[in-house]
């Protein structure tokens, strides 16, 4: 019989719905329960693509002896961190303290009054490696619960107030200035790894926000040395295991530090920000690698992760059916030599041998391979080529599929729609263009109420009862302001605003500028989450502070500018120190020194080709978060385009500082120039 989670819209939640676990949702009437019975409360927080959260729950939550023992002594809550990234965030800054690390499946042991006392990851179904069974955990806790409860009450009460008094170290309220930025890039290129591009050692994770900085930085100062890392960490992506040679997109992070062997889900935070980035650094060199790999990740995430109300879904899984029953990490993307010959007969796999550098050893396991490109001077028949990979797409889309995450998230759609709409229009693509559009109606009409109070998800066109946090509402207006610039309608200058005002009313402190991850009015926990540093996406901090700058450039609102200066005393503070996890911060920062410049198109009509030309090179420029503004001199939808007339009867550019502006240009050329082109 299902539990409670079958009322769920989570997709994580829903697995577990027919476990023997007696599961409850996060709720005050789970607490009030544990109160009523007086007994501690397991919290089991994953999600749904996690591949040691499936491992634990068939281990553990699937069996009926384990499922008794929990239902008898403890009131059991199961949590979605994606649903819930506020829970997820102060109960992993606990497990963090406490252990050293974190991870998921968290496993979190509270009182009713929701105070952590016992903190661990997976526990596996026997003692192993040192750990002890989830089995002998549950015992222990339980037996402590029991015998030394007054012992518990007093760790559970220290672990909270040391939560709920640790603040963040804001820095100043002044932006980062040139010695900041020059200290971030030189802390960057010190972890740089020269040989195989990105950062750091193994596992080894795309630095997408990182990659922006760098390319602003070169935009602005010419750094050679910024556009090498940025150029080059992207070539070694896009030729490793990390990224999908046959159907587009990028997988979650590399095991190894060389890009070989990833961990096979696929985010859609991840593709939406590298599709982005590989498509800011083609506009930059030209590179016609970047330009494919932005094509073909935008081309990804319509066609794997598109939903049919119009949004995108969360993620794919890692782990999928062999074929033999078993499910397996990567089973749906590895291939041996002789599954190639099967498909493609003897000739071509071995031209596909050679190009993937698949060999009988393999890269993964039982000798199977990651397809790589590996071969960097020899030369291939690009005819010949397409033609292999369509036939093993083709073959390897009759493999059991991974598993889809099909819950949409507010924040990740809207990064998704940033990059999709500025890749249709870079390569004159109206149906991606088509496609963010149709996924900002999908958040404006079921996840955005009456008072602009965003829902953080949504599966199935259900809405979900979880409120948006400040991620939401800073990376949907990021993908608003996008749409605005690239198709010219005005309704999402004014949607982005209705966002973030909801940022400056509920999410920032008023003293000092800084900002937190929930509402001033949302749920009430042990503390109020605030994290400015970047994780697997931007921090709701500085992601609010990108898009606050960019509406203050469409506007000119001084409120706006003045919370995004503000919120950037942060990132003058951490840049210099730890630049690898601020990235999105200091790209940003770079938009600040800059301007940011505001291009102000317009033309007799918008379908006029000369007025398009215009737009569209206003849309290529490379100066640091330049906003677009396109219309007719009679339009109202953008301030930009108030008192700015047709020049000789013809369309026009105005390049504008503070909304203060150059000359105006017909000349496209004069244009990119103007624009650091």
């Amino acid at each position: 019989m299902p539990n409670r989670l079958a009322h769920e819209t989570s997709p994580y939640l829903l697995q577990h719905a027919d476990n023997p676990v007696d599961w409850w949702p996060w709720s005050q009437e789970a607490f009030d329960e544990a109160r009523r019975r007086q007994v501690p409360v397991l919290l089991s927080v994953g999600y749904a693509s996690c591949h040691w959260c499936h491992v634990m729950a068939h281990e553990s939550f699937e069996d009926r002896a384990t499922a008794d023992e929990l239902n008898a002594h403890f009131v059991n809550i199961k949590v979605d961190r994606e649903e819930r990234p506020d829970v997820d965030a102060v109960y992993m800054e606990a497990v963090q303290a406490a252990t050293g690390q974190g991870g998921w499946p968290m496993t979190v042991f509270l009182t009713p009054d929701a105070e952590p006392f016992y903190f661990g990851t997976y526990f596996p179904p026997a003692p192993r490696h040192g750990m002890p069974s989830f089995r002998q955990v549950l015992q222990g806790v339980h037996q402590a619960w029991d015998e030394r409860r007054d012992e518990v009450d007093e760790v559970a009460g220290k672990i909270a107030r040391d939560l709920a008094g640790r603040e963040i170290s804001y820095g100043d309220d002044q932006v980062p200035g040139e010695q900041e930025l020059a200290q971030a890039l030189l802390g960057l290129t010190r972890e740089y790894d020269p040989q195989r591009g990105g950062f750091g050692g193994a596992p080894k994770f795309p630095p997408s926000m990182v990659i922006e900085f760098l390319l602003r930085h070169h935009a602005r100062t010419g750094a050679e040395g910024a556009l090498q890392m940025a150029q080059d960490t992207c070539e070694r992506m896009a030729r490793g295991g990390i990224y999908d040679q046959l159907g587009g997109g990028f997988a979650r992070y590399s095991v190894d530090r060389d890009w070989v062997v990833p961990h096979f889900e696929k985010m859609l935070y991840d593709n939406a920000l590298l599709c982005r980035a590989y498509a800011h650094l083609w506009r930059t060199t030209g590179s016609q690698l970047a330009r494919r790999v932005a094509l073909e990740t935008a081309d990804f995430m319509v066609r794997e992760l598109g939903t049919a109300e119009g949004g995108f879904a969360s993620a794919l899984d890692a782990d999928s059916d062999d074929g033999t029953g078993r499910h397996v990490e990567g089973a749906y993307y590895v291939w041996t030599p002789a599954q190639l010959r099967e498909v493609l007969g003897e000739e071509d796999a071995d031209l596909a041998v050679r190009y993937f550098g698949v060999t009988e050893e393999g890269s993964f396991e039982e000798g199977a391979s990651v397809l790589q490109l590996p071969q960097r001077d020899e030369v291939f028949d690009a005819g010949r080529i397409d033609g292999i990979k369509e036939r093993l797409l083709a073959a390897r889309s009759a493999r059991p599929a991974p598993g889809r995450d099909d819950k949409v998230v507010a924040a990740w759609n809207g990064l998704a729609i940033a990059a999709l709409a500025e890749t249709g229009a870079y390569f004159d693509r109206p149906d991606l263009v088509e496609a963010a559009v149709a996924a900002g109606d999908l958040l404006v009409r079921l996840h955005l109420d009456d008072q602009a109070r965003i829902a953080r998800t949504s599966k199935d066109g259900r809405v979900g009862a979880n409120a948006g946090v400040l991620e939401d509402y800073a990376d949907v207006a990021e993908g608003f302001l996008a749409l605005a610039s690239v198709t010219g309608e005005g309704v999402w200058l004014e949607f982005a605003g209705l966002l973030l005002d909801h940022v400056l009313a509920r999410f920032t402190d008023a003293g000092s500028g800084a900002l937190y991850d929930t509402a001033s009015d949302a749920e009430r926990l042990i503390r109020r989450p605030q994290d400015p540093t970047d994780n697997a996406a931007p921090s709701g901090w500085t992601a609010a502070a990108g898009a606050l700058l960019s509406y203050a450039a469409h506007t000119g609102s001084e409120p706006h500018r003045t919370a995004a200066e503000r919120a950037l005393g942060v990132v003058k503070a951490l840049g210099p120190r730890v630049p690898r996890f601020i990235g999105w911060g200091l790209a940003v920062a770079e938009a600040v020194l800059d301007g940011p410049r505001e291009v102000a198109v317009v033309g007799p009509a918008l379908d006029d080709p000369s007025t398009a030309i215009l737009h569209r090179t206003a849309l290529l420029g490379a100066a640091p978060g330049a906003v677009v503004a396109v219309g007719t001199p009679e339009s109202d939808e953008f301030p930009l385009l108030a008192d700015r007339p047709l020049v000789r009867g013809g369309p026009a550019a105005y390049v504008c500082r503070n909304f203060t502006c150059d000359a105006p240009t017909a000349d496209p050329d004069g244009l990119r120039v103007a624009l650091g082109g």
